[in-house]
C-alpha cells in the first residue's frame, strides 16, 4: 500500500471514529434517538416530578432566546411548539394554548346551568354566573364606583370568569403539536362547592376521579404526561387537600391525585408545601373593557384625599387563639386615626361593595390580617382601591401572589408580624404613623400602579395594551411549561429541590440556593385544621 493509500485509510478511520463518538454522545445525553426517544417521554406515567415544578433559577420570558435548539431534538412531541417561537413574523408564537373543548359539560356548563338545585348550599353563587361570571352590574349610586365595569362579583367565580375570558385570549389552537400549555376548563371550584357541606368523601370525590379518567385518555396528556396542562378551582387549596378518607375531614382530594400531581392548578391561595398549585388573584368588583377605564380609574385614586391613617373591615375569630383580629379591632376602637367596620355588627356594610370600597378610598392602610385561612379578597379590594395593604403572615400575599405582585413586598405594603401584636401588643398606629409622607407616596404609587396585574378584565372584551391578571397567569404557565421543556431535552433536573419548602422558589434571585430564610417559623408546619374557605371577612 502506497503512502496516499495510507493516508486516505487514516483519514477514513477518523471520520468514522469521529462520528461514533458524536453518535455516543447524543445518545447518552438524550437518553436516545430517534423514534426511541418520542416513544420513552410519549409514555411517562403521571407521576409527580416535584422537582421541575417551579420557575426559579431561569427567566423563560424571552422565548425567542430559549429555541436555538439542535436538530437531534426534533423526536420530541413538543420541539415544534417550542421551535414556533423562533418565527418573527408569527406574533403568537411560543404563545399558543390548546383548549379542551371537548370535555364533557358535566364537568362544566351543567354545573351552570343547574346552579340553582347544584348550589343549594351557596345559593347566592348562582347569581354570580350571569355576564359570563362576573354577576349582576353595581349601580354607581354614591360615586364610589365609575359608571361601567363594575359587577357584584363573587370571590369565588373565578373558574367562570377565567374559562370565559380564555375565549378571548389571542392565541389559542386546535393544533395540538404547538400548544405553549394546555387549558382544562373543568370548573373545579364549582364542583367542590356544591358538595362542601352535608356530602360523603365519595361524592365529593367524584367529579373530580371521573374528571382525572377522562383527561388521562387523551392523547395529548400523554405528550407530557400532564406536565403541560393546567386548570382553575376557584377556591382555595384547602378545599381540594382532603388528608383522609374520614367523612369529618375537610373537602375533596382533587390535588392529592397522581394526575393532578403533574398539572398546575390556579387556586385563590396555594399550599407552602406543595409544588403543584399556583396563587392567582381574587376577582374583584372591577372588570373593565377598556384600558382607558383603567387609567381613569388610577388617576382618580391618585387624587383622592384619605383622611384615615388605617382601617379594617371583618369579624373577630374568637375560637381562634391564634387570631389576633380582636387585637386590630380593640386597636381600631381606641385610635382616632382608624377606621372600623366590624362585620356581625356593621353587617350591612361589610357585604355592601360601596361601603368597604369607599372605606378603602378614604384610607391611606388596610389591614389585611389572616382570617379562615391565609389570604383575603379584601386585600385586593384595598389595592384596587389605591389603599397600602398591610399584611401580618407572610402567606397572606408574599409567597402566595408571585406571579402578580413584586418581590419586595415593601415597595407596596407594610408587614407587621403577628406576634409583634399577639405577643408584644406593638401599637398599629405609632408604627404606621412613624413612616415618612413621601415613602407613603411611593407606596401608593406602587400600589396604583399594580392595579392592571390584579384586575380581571371583562371576560367578553379584552384590553387593548393592559395586561391584566389573566394574561399575567397565562404566561407563566407557559414560561413554566417552557422551562420544563428545556430541562428535558437538556437532560437537566434539579434533585435538591423540596416540595416541603416549596414557598422558597419563587422568593429566589436568579442563581440564589434556598437555606434559611426569615419567615422559617411562619411555615414550620402545615396548619392543623383544613380552613373553610366560605368566609371571607
Amino acid at each position: 500500500m502506497n503512502q496516499k493509500s495510507r493516508i486516505c485509510l487514516l483519514v477514513t478511520l477518523a471520520t468514522l471514529t469521529f462520528w461514533f463518538l458524536l453518535f455516543s454522545l447524543n445518545f447518552n445525553v438524550l437518553g436516545g434517538g430517534g423514534s426511541s426517544t418520542r416513544k420513552i417521554f410519549a409514555q411517562t406515567p403521571p407521576v409527580a416530578d416535584a422537582s421541575l415544578s417551579r420557575v426559579h433559577d431561569q427567566d423563560v420570558s424571552d422565548n425567542a432566546n430559549l429555541v436555538n435548539l439542535p436538530s437531534e431534538t426534533d423526536n420530541f412531541p413538543f420541539i415544534r411548539a417550542l421551535r414556533s417561537a423562533e418565527n418573527k413574523s408569527d406574533p403568537c408564537g411560543g404563545r399558543y394554548i390548546y383548549v379542551h373543548n371537548d370535555l364533557p359539560s358535566r364537568f362544566n356548563e351543567d354545573m351552570i346551568n343547574e346552579c340553582r338545585r347544584n348550589l343549594s348550599l351557596w345559593p347566592f353563587m348562582c347569581n354570580c354566573t350571569v355576564n359570563d361570571g362576573l354577576g349582576r352590574p353595581l349601580e354607581n349610586v354614591d360615586g364610589v364606583f365609575s359608571n361601567t365595569g363594575w359587577y357584584d362579583t363573587n370571590q369565588f367565580a373565578l373558574d367562570l370568569i377565567f374559562a370565559n375570558r380564555m375565549k378571548q385570549y389571542e392565541c389559542l389552537t386546535n393544533d395540538s403539536s404547538l400548544a405553549a400549555a394546555f387549558f382544562v376548563p373543568f370548573y373545579a371550584g364549582f364542583d367542590i362547592a356544591r358538595y362542601l357541606l352535608g356530602y360523603n368523601t365519595s361524592v365529593r370525590d367524584n367529579t373530580s376521579l371521573d374528571f382525572v379518567d377522562w383527561l388521562v385518555k387523551k392523547p395529548e396528556w400523554r405528550i407530557m404526561g400532564g406536565k403541560d396542562h393546567f386548570l382553575v378551582g376557584g377556591k382555595i387549596t384547602w378545599d381540594f387537600r382532603r388528608l383522609s378518607d374520614e367523612e369529618t375531614d375537610w373537602g375533596n382530594k382533587l390535588l392529592f391525585l397522581p394526575a393532578a400531581k403533574n398539572m398546575s392548578m390556579l387556586v385563590l391561595e396555594s399550599s407552602p408545601w406543595n409544588a403543584n398549585d399556583f396563587a392567582v388573584p381574587y376577582p374583584t368588583y372591577f372588570h373593565p373593557a377598556k384600558d382607558v377605564e383603567v387609567f381613569a380609574w388610577q388617576e382618580r385614586m391618585r387624587k383622592l384625599e384619605r383622611k384615615w391613617l388605617f382601617c379594617f373591615a371583618g369579624a373577630p375569630r374568637p375560637r381562634n387563639p391564634k387570631s389576633i383580629r380582636g387585637q386590630i379591632i380593640d386597636q381600631c376602637k381606641n385610635s382616632n386615626a382608624g377606621k372600623l367596620y366590624e362585620c356581625g355588627l356593621d353587617e350591612s356594610k361589610c357585604h355592601s361593595p360601596g361601603s368597604i370600597i369607599k372605606m378603602f378610598q378614604s384610607s391611606l392602610f388596610c389591614l389585611q390580617p389572616q382570617g379562615d385561612s391565609s389570604t383575603r379578597r379584601s386585600a385586593f379590594d384595598s389595592i384596587l382601591a389605591g389603599c397600602i395593604p398591610v399584611f401580618f403572615h407572610p402567606g397572606s400575599a408574599y409567597v402566595q401572589y408571585t406571579w402578580h405582585l413584586p418581590k419586595n413586598y415593601s415597595t407596596y405594603s407594610v408587614f407587621i408580624p403577628e406576634d409583634d401584636i399577639h405577643k408584644k401588643n406593638v401599637s398599629i398606629e405609632q408604627t404606621l404613623s412613624q413612616i415618612p409622607a413621601e415613602q407613603v407616596k411611593m407606596m401608593r404609587e406602587e400600589v396604583i400602579r399594580l392595579i392592571p396585574r390584579l384586575i380581571y378584565a371583562d371576560p367578553r372584551t379584552k384590553l387593548e395594551t393592559l395586561k391584566d391578571a389573566f394574561d399575567i397567569s397565562v404566561q407563566a404557565v407557559i414560561d413554566k411549561v417552557t422551562k420544563l421543556r428545556r430541562d428535558v431535552i437538556e437532560g437537566r433536573s434539579d434533585d435538591d429541590f423540596n416540595e416541603e419548602i416549596n414557598w422558597k422558589y419563587a422568593l429566589l434571585e436568579k442563581g440564589q440556593r434556598v437555606g434559611y430564610h426569615e419567615w422559617d417559623p411562619f411555615f414550620s408546619k402545615p396548619k392543623d385544621d383544613n380552613a373553610d374557605s366560605d368566609g371571607s371577612s
